[in-house]
């Protein structure tokens, strides 16, 4: 005959296991405000957190003893549009077949459907006030005419799920170079018009190729188009004269938009996407950032960013909201010197190196093209860490849902997986055990536990969707990958050496299951 006390110790130890089962995949106690933080072209050496000496950060190192620092954060993708489409989406952009999610210009259509449950339709859906502020870079209007910027502008963030928007329409360096507030350029004179096109110069204002003796910055012949305040853009611009932004206000304005939203929206939960516009070019720091740091003007900048970061960490705890404000800040790909400026970065580095002990940049699909900085902080929720485990961006959508207490879950063909359980500590493994990797020219590269497979595409033109890629230019020669490629990224972080030979089984096996993702949109189970 079994005992009682047998029984009841029996009944205690599986109720304590199921609780901790249950533990890992329950949303907390409470649902946080949350700040979301994407900085442009930041390398994952590029803070003092994650070993930059030259460059001072201390807000986001500070921000990082505070809660977790990530050393296997990924962006999806090793550009701009991409990176942002799979964070609101859940879905890595390569998948998308009816819209163009390659590097858009600033007169691109909106490449997230209206309607779609994005991760801040899913929080809005939660009770949540949504909001954007700084870059966009996800097109606006609907593709079926010119988007018409002297009228209503949509659809936008206001028709994909935010209910605030006050954004710059692409990248600081494509026209036009306006801020958009909601469905409005801000500033606008009905008599001075905008027109935008990405074909032809209209002749009216000069350009860089024409006159280079206006330029701040010399540039190359792609971002040689329309003058704007000293620099040449990529595309061409006329009109909007009194609407135009001040490259040393863009940080002061993202600053004082974020801060203001935090302040209207106190007393309600929230969720602020704030698209920080450091490093990426034209890089020009605000007076009180220039000769700042040890590394030229990309280094100012990226100091410049640490303390827009700081101003809104500051802000949360003015208004008592840090305690209970979720705040992760990161990269939506690596990092570059040159990407169509002269401003000095390269001879200025002074030894810096932004991607650390990565290999690669921006554009490819090695290890620092995509590896990127990953920090997130909640006190009281979240235990001061370092970790190693696997997390891409593309799971924000599925792991801020439970978080916030969503009850309808992601589509089921997302590849969005739900790692709340690794964000806020609650597990020490790996919840995903691969990433997809994806590069300029939908070059496509797997990482799986220690193992990096990238096949071969020396057959693939080496250029982008839009104007965001210049053929010619030698920046995008390394993306030719002329013969597969197996990296033990456990013995050789760095992708120095082709371990295919002594492996042919393993990178068999990478390239079967980096086919089947491709081919399929069911999302990978967690273990």
């Amino acid at each position: 005959m079994i005992s009682l006390p047998f029984l009841s110790r029996v009944l205690a130890l599986a109720l304590g296991l199921a609780s901790t089962v249950c533990s890992q995949n329950a949303p907390p106690a409470r649902r946080p405000n949350i700040v979301l933080m994407v900085a442009d072209d930041l390398g994952f050496g590029d803070l003092g957190s994650y070993g930059a000496t030259r460059i001072k950060t201390p807000h986001l190192d500070r921000m990082a003893q505070q809660g977790v620092r990530f050393t296997q954060g990924y962006a999806p993708s090793s550009t701009c549009t991409p990176t942002r489409y799979a964070i609101l989406t859940g879905e890595y952009a390569w998948r998308a077949t009816t819209k163009k999610t390659g590097i858009l210009d600033g007169d691109a259509p909106l490449c997230i459907t209206p309607g779609r449950r994005t991760l801040p339709a899913l929080l809005r859906e939660a009770g949540y006030h949504t909001g954007v502020v700084g870059k966009w870079h996800l097109g606006l209007g609907d593709g079926m005419v010119p988007v018409d910027f002297n009228r209503d502008i949509k659809p936008g963030p206001l028709e994909i799920g935010f209910d605030y928007s006050h954004i710059i329409p692409a990248t600081v360096d494509r026209v036009p170079s306006v801020w958009v507030e909601n469905h409005r350029v801000v500033g606008l004179d009905p008599a001075d018009p905008i027109e935008v096109s990405y074909r032809q110069d209209f002749r009216v204002e000069p350009n860089g190729i024409d006159r280079p003796d206006l330029l701040k910055q010399g540039a190359d012949a792609q971002h040689s188009g329309t003058i704007i305040h000293g620099i040449s853009r990529i595309g061409y611009m006329r009109g909007g004269t009194a609407a135009r932004f001040r490259d040393e206000e863009l940080a002061t304005t993202v600053v004082q938009k974020s801060t203001a939203y935090l302040e209207a929206h106190q007393h309600q939960p929230f969720f602020l996407y704030v698209g920080f516009f450091e490093p990426h070019v034209p890089r020009v720091a605000e007076p009180p950032f220039v000769g700042t740091s040890q590394t030229g003007v990309r280094g100012d900048v990226i100091q410049q960013l640490d303390w827009a970061a700081g101003e809104i960490l500051r802000a949360l705890d003015r208004l008592n909201l840090a305690e209970n404000t979720l705040v992760i800040f990161t990269s939506d790909n690596g990092p570059i010197f040159f990407d169509g400026y002269r401003d000095g970065s390269v001879e200025d580095s002074h030894g810096h190196r932004p991607a650390g002990d990565l290999r690669g940049a921006k554009y490819l699909v090695y290890e620092g093209a995509c590896r990127v900085p990953l920090i997130a902080r909640w006190p009281g929720q979240i235990a001061p860490r370092v970790s190693d485990q696997l997390f891409s961006l593309v799971d924000l959508p599925a792991t801020l849902a439970t978080i916030s207490g969503v009850t309808q879950p992601m589509e089921s063909n997302t590849d969005s997986l739900d790692l709340s359980a690794v964000l806020l500590g609650r597990t020490e493994r790996n919840l995903r055990d691969h990433t997809v990797l994806h590069g300029l020219s939908n070059t496509l590269a797997l990482r799986e536990g220690d193992w990096k497979y990238i096949p071969a595409n020396a057959s693939k033109p080496v250029s982008g969707q839009g104007s965001g890629a210049n053929p010619s230019d030698t920046r995008f020669s390394a993306n030719r990958i002329t013969e597969p490629l197996l990296f033990n990224l456990a013995a050789d972080p760095g992708e120095l050496t082709n371990v295919l030979a002594l492996h042919p089984d393993k990178a068999s096996a990478l390239q079967n299951r980096l086919q089947r993702l491709t081919q399929t949109h069911t999302r990978t189970s967690q273990p």
